[in-house]
């Protein structure tokens, strides 16, 4: 099949075609004007795959498009049967999305779902996927379509899809895209030939500067000069507008039509399926008989397929038909075709077309605005989020009451909020304001505004939110989930009055959810670090017990303090066991954000056990995670933990990308204790390279008042590491400030390490046995070596204190220690710090950092993941479904772990000590 000008597009669709039947997938976006010819190169793949490929397509509609996944239905209903194949979790999540079953909706385990369909499809024969008029296309399908083409790199699969404008927006943003131009002169002369074989050179060259290139323009325009209404005589340099002109030129064609005949054309544009039994019966009602249809027919405007199917000769043909329509003959066939809806989706279709009747009579209409709401329910419950959201949108602009219409409003930013629709829920909001009082959209909307600037805006406009929508929801455990997240918001503000006053109106709202009154007091005394805290009202430090992590879990992640302040307090351990009980429940359901939010705090906690190789998994997932639902303070606080493995490894490039993505995001927004955390990576990795007056500018930020990084929990945190950077900068004063930081956190939490680093800090700023006394006493705090990268830099400091004084036996003990622990983290820099100083006390290191990191199997971060889940006896379907991918791509990971650690199957994945630079035990 060849097309008139289109041999380079042909050319590189056929390469895409080769390269998946070799096993390399791609998606493509094709995109231009209407008429351009998107459509007749999809017709040219799916011609070029019949012999060998399986092709699945479907079509985006305007009046689909506010059904939730009925693009997706279309797509799959060749292959409806294979969905029973699919692992149990997946298969219900997809039936529930379907309608087939009632399910629960899980929005990544249905794209996991395709995913995992497409790749076992693709197993047995290659897969074209094909979505013509993407830009019509249900914002879920549309998401899921996303989500699977950006995975099939690995896949015998390509994906095209075709829309009008450029996706530089939206669920395509990150696919490749083509824009297919016009034709040149000649092959747009060669069209018009064929198109009008006895068109005249006049003609043919008026035809060719009117149409632009558009192959569509070039064959319609003749029929509009034949009728005489186009001159053939244009002005020079006169600019002609395709698009009027094909309007008129489909215009002339409808006008000639009998008004019975325009009825059916304007019945087959409304319905807009093609579903022709459906266009038929409504045509019944008004009186339409078989001789309107067969003109309509014979116009070559309408074409059947299949028997079943009516449609268009071009879309085009179908915005003409119906923007040029009177707005009374529009409510007529709507309501004609709403009276005879049946089947499946009969449900869901009628209130579009009884919307559109009203917006066409120019009124509202209660009656359709609750039925448009009943079908956002039943989207919103099979995980239709974006479209519960724009039906609840349509209801609200037909709703008689004002109140009623911002109800609805506030519900559809509900739903626009959990379709990862941030604008479009605050715009939602805002409007809802419009029509009633705050007040009441507080409460239709259970505190939403306040939720959304937690997430994703600034934090002081976050607090005063949630503390004033807190006072307004009408459920108790609302309330309390407001309160609650209004001390966490004050907290990342670093606003320490706002935190007080909110955990005190928290404490004294009602909470069945947890009558135990210690847990109440630890609340307390987590929450009120940077105050006089640590103990109750005795007087009496709170440690929490293995009861706390049974409370901890099975409460919400709200009432957790967040992990920089639980590693504060050293409770890591007791939060790290509470959250991954968590995670593994939530691992079983739809709440992704949630998820997401819990893995990233497991990173710190993990990276404080020196448990670096599960932190970086963590990491990755929960910022993978974050940036699918756009949560920007959560994808930060994930690259935030990634910065600092960075510093201590010494990728200085990577901490500085990271921290300009937390400054760009966090500082405009308030959120502090992001921009302190990303301050903390400068300060750490200029510390470790050498550069301690840089560190210490860095690191004194987060005590400066005022500043975007002041903070005080992280400035506790950082303060060994500025005592440390003062002192070697020779800033006494300084480091003797820090050291009192420390020594009045000591004091009041009793937490080991910072007892621990007290006394390095005292160490470091005395001299002779007073010294060697601070750091003896550091070592041997209680629970110190819990930690054990503070406690080999401790063993450093200590043992470059000795060498100093030519005690070079005593020097080697800790040097050699030091360096097994940062060995075995992979921490370069101050390895390389212990081999200088094993040197100078004539100790021969185990080779230097760099021939240590070289002996060391590199996994990508991606390969890590894998052979860890592999490791625990997950299949490739499980881990794919744990990772976003399809199980032929961990298939192919897993090809490349198995080298790399010089081991041959899975099973020999058991031995494999992850946390200890990757070497085999046993």
């Amino acid at each position: 099949m060849d097309l008139y000008g289109r041999r380079q597009e042909q050319a590189a669709l056929d390469r895409l075609l080769d390269d998946a039947r070799q096993g390399q997938g791609a998606a493509w976006v094709l995109w231009g004007d209407p008429g351009i010819g998107k459509t007749a190169l999809l017709g040219y793949t799916a011609k070029a795959a019949a012999e060998d490929f399986t092709v699945l397509t479907c079509r985006g509609t305007r009046l689909e498009s506010g059904l939730a996944f009925a693009a997706l239905h279309e797509l799959l209903l060749p292959v409806m049967e294979r969905i029973s194949t699919l692992p149990e979790p997946q298969a219900n999540a997809l039936n529930g999305a379907l309608g087939i079953s009632g399910d629960a909706p899980n929005r990544f385990l249905i794209g996991v779902a395709v995913l995992t369909l497409v790749g076992e499809l693709a197993e047995i024969r290659p897969l074209l996927i094909m979505a013509d008029d993407a830009q019509w296309l249900d914002e879920p399908s549309a998401q899921c379509l996303a989500f699977v083409a950006r995975r099939l790199r690995n896949e015998s699969v390509v994906v095209l899809l075709t829309g009008r404008d450029d996706p530089a927006d939206g669920p395509w943003e990150e696919l490749p895209a083509r824009e297919i131009r016009g034709l040149d002169g000649e092959d747009a002369r060669l069209l018009v030939g064929t198109a009008a074989p006895d068109a005249d050179e006049a003609v043919i060259r008026y035809v060719v500067r009117a149409a632009a290139g558009n192959p569509l323009a070039l064959q319609e325009l003749p029929v509009s000069m034949a009728a005489g209404d186009i001159s053939t005589h244009p002005l020079d340099g006169e600019q002609i507008a395709v698009g009027p002109r094909l309007r008129r030129a489909f215009g002339i064609q409808i006008a000639d039509l009998s008004p019975p005949a325009r009825t059916a054309l304007l019945l087959t544009a409304a319905e807009d399926r093609g579903d022709r039994n459906t266009v038929r019966q409504a045509g019944g009602m008004l009186g339409l008989d078989s001789a309107a249809w067969d003109e309509a027919l014979r116009s070559g405007l309408l074409t059947v397929r299949a028997g079943e199917w009516i449609g268009f000769r071009h879309p085009l043909i179908r915005a003409v038909v119906y923007e040029e329509a009177l707005l009374a003959d529009r409510q007529v066939v709507h309501r004609a075709l709403a009276s005879v809806l049946t089947g499946e989706m009969a449900d869901e279709l009628r209130p579009w077309h009884l919307a559109a009747a009203a917006e066409a009579a120019g009124g509202s209409d209660e009656e359709a605005a609750r039925l448009l709401e009943q079908s956002a329910h039943l989207s919103w419950a099979r995980g239709g989020c974006a479209s519960a959201a724009r039906a609840l949108r349509r209801a609200a602009m037909l709703s008689p009451s004002a109140e009623d219409g911002a109800r609805r409003l506030a519900h559809g930013a509900g739903a626009a909020w959990e379709a990862g629709q941030v604008d479009v829920a605050r715009g939602m909001l805002e409007r809802a304001e419009g029509m009633s009082s705050e007040s009441a959209v507080a409460g239709f909307s259970d505190g939403l505004r306040g939720m959304i600037e937690f997430a994703h805006g600034d934090l002081e406009s976050a607090y005063r939110y949630l503390i004033r929508d807190r006072d307004l929801v009408a459920d108790p455990g609302q309330a309390f989930k407001l309160g609650s997240m209004a001390v966490r918001a004050a907290w990342s503000a670093g606003q320490s009055g706002l935190q007080s006053a909110a955990m005190e109106h928290l404490l004294q709202l009602p909470q069945a959810e947890f009558p135990n009154a210690d847990p109440l007091a630890l609340l307390r005394q987590w929450w009120a670090w940077d105050c006089e805290c640590g103990a109750d009202a005795h007087g009496r430090v709170l440690v929490p017990t293995g009861e706390t992590a049974d409370w901890l879990s099975s409460s919400s992640w709200r009432l957790m303090p967040p992990a920089p302040l639980g590693v504060a307090w050293g409770i890591e351990g007791v939060l790290d066991e509470a959250l991954h009980r968590k995670i593994d429940k939530l691992r079983h359901t739809d709440q992704v954000i949630t998820l997401a939010l819990a893995l990233a705090q497991t990173v710190t906690l993990k990276i404080a056990q020196g448990r670096w190789a599960s932190a970086t998994v963590n990491a990755i997932e929960g910022l993978q995670l974050a940036e699918e639902v756009g949560a920007d303070h959560l994808a930060s606080q994930c690259r935030n933990c990634l910065g600092w493995l960075a510093a201590v490894r010494g990728d200085e490039q990577a901490v500085a990308e990271y921290a300009a993505r937390t400054f760009e995001q966090s500082v405009p927004r308030g959120a502090r204790a992001l921009s302190a955390a990303a301050e903390w990576n400068l300060g750490m990795s200029a510390l470790f390279a050498g550069r301690a007056e840089q560190a210490l500018d860095r690191l004194v930020r987060l005590t400066e008042k005022g500043h975007h990084s002041a903070h005080p929990t992280f400035a506790v945190l950082t303060a060994l590491d500025s005592v440390e950077a003062a002192v070697q900068a020779g800033q006494l004063t300084t480091a003797e400030h820090q050291a009192r930081l420390l020594r009045r956190c000591a004091e009041r939490t009793k937490a080991d390490w910072v007892i621990s680093a007290m006394h390095v800090a005292h160490a470091l700023l005395a001299s002779g046995a007073e010294a060697e006394r601070q750091f003896r006493l550091a070592l041997e705090v209680p629970g110190a070596a819990s930690r054990p990268f503070n406690y080999a830099r401790t063993r450093l400091l200590y043992g470059e204190w000795l060498r100093r004084a030519r005690r070079r036996a005593d020097a080697r003990i800790q040097l050699a220690e030091a360096a097994e622990t940062f060995r075995r983290l992979d921490a370069a820099p101050l390895l390389a710090r212990v081999q200088a100083e094993q040197e100078l006390t004539g100790q021969q290191p185990r080779g230097t950092a760099t021939e240590v990191r070289d002996t060391v199997p590199i996994l990508t971060p991606q390969e890590l993941r894998v052979a860890r889940l592999a490791a625990e006896g997950l299949t490739n379907r499980e881990i794919g479904a744990r990772l976003l991918i399809s199980p032929r791509t961990v298939g192919h990971h897993l090809a490349n772990v198995f080298p790399k650690l010089g081991i041959v199957s899975r099973a020999d994945l058991a031995r494999v000590d992850f946390e200890g630079g990757l070497r085999l035990i046993g």
